[in-house]
């Protein structure tokens, strides 16, 4: 049993990138990639906790692609070393991040919510403050009952504290993660809010463009559609990928090592034709 999509503090988990490594190993797991949304600020303390503990350990990212449909989001998986291009681009999320959290404490202000940055910030416990931050804010003030609540309410497209991310262009996406001797992999494609009978024709053009795998098996979609989306993605000749999408407390239903019908992710998602293409790229580096 392997995951290859997991999110720790550095993120919007809830477990530190050690926690992640031990959890795995209790619950069997044999290799494990960290994806933290926009940082790569976990893969050395999860790298080291994975070699003590034994388990093998795949350095990654998770990219927020520009798209005007619904969420773009790009794996990068096996990074040898961050590259100065992928430096860059996590650096101007940061930046952009900031400017969002800040209107979003100010829409909260002109409501009444007595909130700031830094208390926000300490229930993140890492790097990255977003909107599932906010909501536990919401929460611990008494505003609404639970997170789902909070977004329900107020975090969600069209309510009222709602703030547009700004998203790296996939090109760019891509080439900073191939710099960086990564993988390229489409996540959760179902999010992109593409139709079935034009995300063949979306996905060809993403693998024309440098996608070099498809996350075809992810929780949030139905195992119909997974086998689905695997097929399509040998016919496009892209290596299918598997994950939980694992946030830990954060996102309770999401349990490590399972994807799409409480499935366990087996270790041929890696084995079959990703390990190849990791090897590859950690040779084209160096």
């Amino acid at each position: 049993m392997i995951d290859l999509h997991t999110h720790s503090r550095v993120s919007d988990g809830s477990m530190t990138p050690s926690e992640l490594i031990a959890h795995a190993v209790e619950r069997g797991l044999s290799a494990l990639a960290l994806t933290d949304h926009d940082s790569v600020a976990g893969n050395a303390e999860a790298s080291f906790a994975a070699e003590r503990a034994g388990i093998r350990f795949i350095p990654g990212v998770e990219l927020d692609i520009a798209w005007k449909r619904g969420e773009c989001h790009v794996l990068g998986l096996g990074l040898v070393r961050p590259s100065a291009s992928l430096n860059a681009l996590l650096e101007g999320q940061v930046m952009a991040r900031n400017a969002r959290n800040a209107e979003i404490v100010s829409l909260m202000r002109k409501d009444g919510i007595d909130v700031d940055l830094e208390r926000v910030a300490a229930l993140a416990g890492g790097d990255v403050v977003g909107r599932p931050h906010f909501a536990e804010y919401l929460v611990s003030v008494k505003k609404v009952k639970n997170r789902q609540q909070a977004f329900d309410r107020y975090l969600a497209k069209d309510r009222p504290y709602f703030m547009d991310r700004s998203g790296i262009p996939l090109d760019e996406g891509i080439s900073a993660i191939r710099d960086s001797g990564g993988v390229p992999v489409l996540a959760h494609p179902l999010s992109l809010y593409v139709s079935w009978g034009k995300i063949g024709e979306v996905l060809r053009d993403f693998a024309a463009r440098g996608i070099a795998g498809l996350e075809a098996w992810h929780p949030a979609a139905r195992v119909v559609e997974c086998e689905r989306l695997e097929r399509l993605a040998r016919e496009l000749g892209l290596c299918v990928t598997a994950g939980s999408d694992f946030h830990g407390a954060a996102r309770p239903d999401r349990k490590l090592g399972r994807t799409a019908g409480r499935r366990d992710i087996d270790d041929r998602f890696l084995n079959e034709s990703l390990s190849a293409l990791l090897e590859e790229s950690e040779r084209a580096l160096g």
